[in-house]
């Protein structure tokens, strides 16, 4: 059989295939699934963290500098995101994954995101100035937080294969942190809807403020500049 061949009849076998799914409790790992049409469903909250203006850093500055830039905040939203409850899925570039479950999923997310937020504006940035006194460049960011039912499967070829994850959260989560950073943390209206009160307020004062997402036919989100101690 020809490369070609070898490829079709693969092809057709993963759309003619039944898919098994089973209902998650846990968040899988690969080893958790086969490569052929199975699928844990899982009721969870996905969680982006994105570097902003990665394109003008590695274009503008020393790879040294850039890969420090890298390094602190994906080392630091990393530690805040395992300290919430959340499991890092994926690393991508300059952003993270993260997904979490349980009854707290929506809140803890949150608050990773607020604590993301703390972190790069009384950690890294200042450590950052320390180090280069002379450097003008201060790290941005946004992360983007949704829930929905997810899929998750294994995909790729023998040897070289990840878990792919299928649903509303991730493609939204995704996407709200690609937004401008002028506000660091979005969610969408299914997660505000849940937030226990002490994400929602502080000393009487909202901590997110209600949009219309544009690109997204208009869909309600909740965006913030707050962060949240560590």
């Amino acid at each position: 059989m020809s490369f070609s061949e070898d490829l079709t009849a693969e092809v057709k076998k993963i759309f003619k295939d039944q898919w098994s799914t089973r209902d998650g409790s846990v968040v899988p790992e690969s080893k958790d699934l086969g490569l052929g049409n199975e699928a844990v469903k899982l009721k969870a909250t996905v969680l982006y963290a994105d570097l902003t203006a990665s394109t003008n850093l590695v274009d503008s500055y020393k790879p040294y500098f850039a890969a420090e830039i890298y390094k602190a905040y994906l080392h630091g939203a990393a530690k805040i995101i395992r300290s919430e409850g959340g499991s890092i899925t994926a690393y991508d570039g300059d952003r993270v994954m993260a997904v979490y479950i349980g009854d707290l999923k929506n809140t803890s997310a949150a608050r990773t995101a607020l604590k993301i937020n703390y972190a790069v504006k009384n950690i890294i940035n200042p450590a950052l100035k320390a180090q280069y006194p002379n450097e003008t460049y201060q790290v941005q960011q946004t992360v983007g937080i949704d829930t929905s039912e997810l899929w998750v499967a294994r995909t790729g070829i023998r040897g070289s294969n990840d878990l792919v994850w299928v649903g509303r959260a991730a493609n939204y989560a995704a996407k709200l942190c690609t937004l401008p950073a002028q506000f660091a943390s979005r969610i969408t209206a299914d997660v505000y809807s849940v937030l226990h009160q002490s994400l929602k307020f502080t000393d009487g004062k909202s901590m997110w403020e209600k949009v219309n997402w544009t690109a997204m036919e208009n869909k309600e989100i909740y965006r913030s500049t707050w962060w949240w101690p560590l």
